[in-house]
């Protein structure tokens, strides 16, 4: 039996996609890869996954892992593979109010689980504008950042137990609840932001944390990075670190989005250098409880702190926002960035991280790179400024690949020297295989390669990803 007619045997008919009907996930959202999947596979459980993968591996078919689509490096493309979807893994097993977890599967949707939590007054603290389709196998497998990483960590600080399909069918049960675990290797790690080259996610223990009573919302202007740290080092002091984002938008991001999004205003009548949103959140009733002023503790203390600052000469302005709707309208602002960046084309983007005191040394010493490289480029910048992730963009005008590999190897060589990553929170996928090849410590690379011959002998996960050729 060949490997369709054995696939609809086991799955049926309808959760077995072939020629058009493949078209919406064969490609990217952003419509820069487009592949040709031999089928796609829509398991709706473990054991359906486990017998999927088993039969593609007798058949020497490789299997390509897709969640919600959403990837920005190509790690979902594939010609003649199976493409296997987990959006019928989308049951939520169980939450444990009195534990704070969630057990729940790959094809979870982030937003759902998110309704889910706060059902039980808690709160997946794992924030970012794609969580409308991002599911959970997909933010595992790249592990996915965002907005929250400043207080919460990363999807892998998130994660205290996976279930993962092997490359020969094996179901691998590492669904521990557990916090501490010392009994030898952290296999669950190797798994996490592998983008499916080592097996396939299925289901997650994730931690869930008490759901915020109170934010305290604004949008600032900093006289400078070294400024905006300071700040937010201040407010971390002054609230004792409830800090949840500290994002940064400097003036060309401002620029674009008064040309993109006009009717979601700019913050400030004149363009900014260093536009910061800060966020706080608290569940304590101390800083919850309306006051009989009928303001919120929280909401005074942030006022209170930004206006030392302001005094200071740190802050040049800032508004505060007084209600849920100003709340949502500045975080609209930042949560447009995807919008913004594709807006213009051709587009090269950068997803980096460097140490907090290094952002605005890399900002210095890029400018005069680029003008040399490509001569009145626009730039488009954004960052999770309290972790270090900086999403920077260059449209060059010219689409030529020689210009494309020049600007992304400046960018490389400043971010290395600075002793930061190319690559912060999107992954690898195939976009960043030239960088890998040749920013990664190449013993690295070596033990990355041995542990994937080690798992999957036969290459036959996600091949071609993540790990460049030797």
């Amino acid at each position: 039996m060949s490997l369709i007619p054995a696939l609809e045997a086991l799955l049926g008919k309808t959760n077995v996609l072939t020629g058009p009907d493949t078209a919406r996930l064969s490609r990217d959202w952003m419509g820069t890869y487009e592949g040709a999947p031999l089928a796609v596979a829509r398991p709706g459980s473990t054991a359906e996954v486990a017998a999927t993968v088993k039969l593609a591996a007798e058949h020497g078919i490789p299997v390509i892992p897709i969640s919600g689509n959403t990837g920005l490096t190509g790690a979902t493309y594939t010609e003649g593979g199976l493409l296997l979807s987990t959006e019928r893994l989308n049951r939520i097993r169980d939450i444990r109010p009195s534990s704070r977890l969630a057990i729940v599967e790959a094809g979870v949707i982030l937003s759902r689980l998110h309704d889910a939590a706060a059902d039980h007054d808690l709160y997946f603290p794992l924030w970012f504008g794609a969580r409308g389709s991002a599911m959970i196998g997909g933010v595992l497998s790249t592990n996915a950042g965002g907005s929250n990483v400043l207080r919460y960590g990363s999807t892998r600080a998130l994660c205290l137990g996976l279930e993962v399909v092997l490359p020969d069918g094996q179901i691998l049960d590492l669904m521990s609840e557990l916090h501490k675990d010392n009994s030898g290797y952290d296999l669950k790690d190797l798994f996490i932001g592998a983008e499916g080259t080592l097996g396939i996610i299925t289901a997650a223990v994730m931690k869930l944390v008490p759901a915020p009573r109170a934010h305290a919302t604004a949008t600032l202007a900093a006289r400078s990075l070294p400024d905006a740290l300071i700040l937010l080092n201040r407010l971390q002091a002054a609230t004792g670190g409830l800090v949840e984002a500290f994002e940064y938008m400097p003036a060309d991001y401002m620029t674009r989005l008064e040309k993109v999004r006009p009717d979601l205003g700019i913050p400030f009548p004149a363009h900014r250098d260093c536009t910061i949103l800060v966020e706080v959140a608290a569940t304590a009733p101390a800083l919850t409880t309306e006051t009989a002023q009928g303001t919120l503790p929280l909401t005074d203390l942030l006022e209170d702190t930004l206006a030392a600052l302001m005094e200071e000469g740190l802050i040049l302005d800032a508004t505060l926002a007084r209600s849920s709707t100003q709340r949502a309208a500045m975080w609209a602002r930042r949560e447009a960035a995807a919008e913004l960046g594709a807006a213009v084309k051709p587009m090269i983007d950068s997803d980096i991280a460097l140490p907090l005191d290094k952002v605005e040394t890399f900002l210095t010493r890029i400018a005069p790179r680029l003008d040399a490289i490509a001569p009145g480029a626009e730039t488009l910048t954004v960052a999770h400024l309290g972790d270090g992730n900086l999403h920077f963009s260059v449209y060059p005008g010219d689409p030529s690949k020689d210009l494309y590999d020049r600007v992304i190897t400046a960018i490389e060589d400043i971010v290395q020297d600075l002793g930061g990553s190319f690559s912060a929170e999107h992954g690898v996928g195939l976009s960043k295989l030239p960088s890998m090849a040749r920013r990664k410590n190449p013993v690295a690379l070596d033990l990355m390669r041995k542990i994937k011959r080690a798992i999957d002998p036969a290459n036959l996960m996600n091949p071609g990803k993540v790990i460049p050729p030797k």
